[in-house]
């Protein structure tokens, strides 16, 4: 037999479960026991956040500040952000949840860089706007025939996320009153805020079925995948110039690049003579040969040392000769 809110609220009224025995404050955290049911009561052991040396840059973002952030030991496995702020919502307004800081660190630092770049976008875009006083040039509108298919997502259902038991969370408040409020010793227990997503049996049996979707679903975001992957596909084709094609800039005009042998254009369209195409009528280049590198190898070095002492040694055997025919 299930045991109504209602009847849990009232029960919470009269009677004070799991504080009878309950120290206010442990190892400098805060007791704050959690409601679920008549018969089943969970600790939260709570205090104020106290950030470690920082080891990242100067420019990083403060994601959990101090003075407004308290932490929480010994979560449920299976609580969720919603639930969460609606546990602490009677304190305050509550900013974010984060589970895991350094993801929360990272994602604060990507969004950090990508508002740079877009201010330097920006920026950029300002200084190449065109003067009042100059007539700007007509943009040709590039309308396109086929619109881009749509991915139709395959149907989901909200689950819960299983964390290992014991672990920890930090709950970001909008203003340092809140925090000093919640870390307040509770009067009776806190009833757990309920939420849309299924837990127990509900949750692996919402699970399964979210594992296997409808056939029809399936065929939609199949057939919707194949055509977005062929659009994109006909895009690049067209986006790329082959050659023998002329290419054409957004006024009209057919841009002259030199290149190629024949000293056509990289793209095709109008040709452009080489010099030496015009002076001589030949297109083949020379290839340079490659210098050998002398006294690079070992047995070079000995090659040229045995080659200077045959070189000496002929030459003394020339002057004996020479000598001797003076003499005789």
């Amino acid at each position: 037999m299930s045991f109504g809110r209602r009847s849990l609220e009232k029960f919470l009224c009269f009677a004070s479960p799991a504080m009878d025995g309950l120290p206010s404050t442990l190892s400098g955290f805060a007791v704050l026991p959690v409601v679920y049911s008549k018969d089943a009561t969970h600790i939260l052991y709570a205090k104020q956040h106290t950030a470690a040396k920082k080891t990242t840059s100067k420019d990083a973002p403060d994601v959990l500040p101090r003075d407004r952030t308290l932490f929480l030991v010994n979560v449920p496995p299976d609580a969720t952000e919603r639930e969460l702020t609606l546990l602490f919502k009677p304190d305050g307004i509550v900013e974010k949840v984060v589970f895991d800081q350094r993801a929360a660190e990272e994602e604060a630092l990507n969004a950090l860089e990508d508002s740079d770049d877009d201010d330097e976008g920006q920026d950029e875009d300002e200084s190449m706007e065109v003067d009042e006083g100059r007539p700007a040039k007509k943009q040709k509108k590039s309308k396109m025939k086929d619109e881009r298919p749509i991915l139709i997502p395959l149907p989901t259902t909200p689950l819960r996320t299983f964390r290992r038991t014991g672990r920890t969370a930090f709950v970001v408040f909008l203003d340092a009153s809140s925090l000093a409020k919640a870390l307040t010793p509770p009067h009776k227990p806190r009833l757990w805020p309920n939420s849309p997503e299924p837990r127990g049996l509900a949750h692996y049996k919402a699970l399964y079925s979210a594992m296997r979707p409808p056939l029809d679903a399936v065929r939609a975001h199949a057939e919707s995948a194949v055509a977005l992957y062929d659009y994109e596909k006909a895009k690049r084709k067209s986006s790329e110039y082959h050659k023998g094609e002329a290419i054409v800039d957004e006024d009209g005009f057919t841009l002259v690049t030199r290149g190629g042998a024949y000293g056509k254009t990289l793209g095709g369209g109008i040709s452009v003579a080489t010099k030496q195409f015009q002076e001589t009528g030949e297109t083949a280049t020379k290839k340079k040969k490659k210098a050998e590198k002398e006294g690079f190898y070992a047995f070079q070095k000995h090659e040229k040392k045995r080659q200077g002492k045959e070189l000496h040694r002929s030459g003394y055997i020339i002057r004996l000769i020479c000598i001797v025919f003076r003499t005789y």
